[in-house]
């Protein structure tokens, strides 16, 4: 396996750095070792491989490869490379691949370290974990999807933190405790890394009646657009009830995790710690975006403000977990109303961090964000029309406030009236998104930089 392993490696130094989810740019030359080499059913090997760079610490990725002697049709577009075995592709991306994940999914087996465990028995009428037709999905950052038939999708994890992913374990919690907003997990496999048990990918219920926060947010926003003598109430304003639904639906998943998880009063010391962090965020920010920097004072004085009272007064709500990374592209309106996904937390931090015990107001301030983005982005389409941009903030501002009054009455405390926390970490959302842009689409970069002017001048949200 020697000379075909470094042969498989020398394919995967040239193709992985190219790949969304790669995560290893910047820091120098990645260098590849395959440590694991399984094949889970023919013609499926899965590979896990550690990446070594000259900067920052080793990486570790699952692979899952199919290798054929022949090149079907439609198949170029995942083709990494020729080994003397033959032809080497994507495995997630290949039908055949496909099936045979799906396939060890169902029969719950294992192959040697790699496990696979079903929640329980499938539900009446619900398709065996077999023979199901596979439609990869194509437009995530930080993992890789596939639709089996209409009834389940399963979410790969390409890079491998040690350890439960918060996803499985989030969403697995809330399923147990009844929760209505989640869709429920089937199966799940997982193997060692760093002598860890550690998920690779899991199986949950596909909701194909489903229809993304997002793209909902940004139609209203067109109809608004579309007649700009109105107002944000007049047209486009339907969406402001939904705002609500998903503000009371954030609060009833919170109150589900707090049921479930463990929870704790936050102490001096965890205020302490957060403002720290928030300053290391910001620290890390303003060294690749110099256009943080007029907001730079401003911003480090909220950080500051939270460890100014007691933390009962500061925030009089237990830490407990959260989503982590909510905005309207992780949630899903279905019949029966809002569903909350993806519970991974901010794929860049190590689970460690993201499995800690924090403020829902996180979560909050990231939907808050999410909804100036939509009003926003459209903005940018339309050459950022002077006319428009009061509409855009009347949009953006009726349906944050709409969040908020929904999850206050579902919570029983609205989030506005915890200004300060809140407007910590909406800065600190509007500071990451400058970052993120300023790497991917500098263009961009004038939505959270907006939103910065404002989170610095003006007051909070009423109530």
């Amino acid at each position: 396996m020697g000379d075909h392993h470094a042969e498989l490696a020398g394919l995967l130094n040239d193709w992985l750095p190219r790949q969304r989810w790669f995560a290893g740019r910047g820091r120098g030359t990645g260098r590849v070792h395959i440590r694991r080499d399984v094949t889970l059913f023919a013609p499926l090997r899965l590979l896990v491989v550690d990446v070594d760079y000259d900067r920052g610490p080793r990486d570790h990725y699952q692979v899952p490869l199919v290798i054929r002697s022949d090149a079907p049709f439609g198949h170029e577009g995942f083709l990494l490379g020729e080994c003397a075995g033959g032809l080497v592709y994507d495995g997630l991306q290949d039908p055949d691949g496909a099936a045979a994940l799906l396939r060890f999914l169902g029969r719950a087996t294992h192959r040697d370290d790699l496990v696979a465990e079903l929640r329980a028995p499938a539900a009446e009428g619900a398709p065996a974990l077999e023979n199901l037709p596979s439609h990869p999905v194509g437009a995530e950052q930080s993992n890789t999807s596939i639709i089996y038939g209409d009834a389940y999708i399963l979410k790969v994890f390409r890079r491998l933190w040690a350890g439960v992913n918060p996803d499985l374990e989030v969403t697995r919690a809330l399923a147990d405790a009844g929760s209505q907003h989640v869709a429920a997990p089937v199966a799940w496999y997982s193997g060692d890394v760093e002598g860890r048990q550690t998920t690779f990918g899991f199986l949950q219920e596909y909701l194909r009646s489903g229809t993304e926060g997002w793209r909902l947010a940004l139609a209203s926003v067109r109809d608004l657009y579309a007649e700009a003598d109105l107002h944000a109430d007049e047209v486009g304003g339907a969406f402001a009830a939904e705002s609500e639904r998903l503000g009371a639906a954030t609060a009833e998943v919170h109150a589900d995790l707090a049921r479930a998880l463990p929870t704790r009063p936050p102490t001096t010391d965890d205020l302490r710690a957060l403002v720290a962090y928030l300053h290391g965020r910001f620290d890390a920010a303003v060294e690749a975006a110099a256009s943080l920097r007029p907001f730079e004072a401003a911003a480090r004085g909220t950080y500051d403000e939270l460890t100014g009272a007691a933390p009962e007064v500061i925030h009089p709500r237990p830490f407990q977990r959260l989503h982590g990374d909510l905005h309207l592209g992780q949630v899903l309106r279905v019949d029966s109303g809002w569903v909350l996904f993806d519970f991974e937390g901010e794929p860049a931090r190590p689970v460690a961090d993201r499995v800690g015990l924090e403020s829902v107001l996180r979560d909050v301030a990231g939907m808050l964000r999410s909804f100036d983005y939509a009003a926003r982005s459209m903005l940018l389409e339309r050459g950022d029309e002077p006319a428009l941009k009061h509409r855009a903030q009347e949009w953006a501002d009726r349906n944050r406030e709409a969040f908020c009054r929904g999850y206050g009455q579902a919570a029983g405390r609205d989030p506005r009236e915890d200004s300060a926390m809140l407007r910590a970490f909406e800065l600190d959302k509007a500071v990451y998104e400058v970052l993120y842009e300023t790497r991917h689409r500098p263009s961009w970069a004038v939505i959270p930089l907006a939103a910065l002017e404002r989170l610095t001048a003006a007051a909070p949200l009423s109530t």
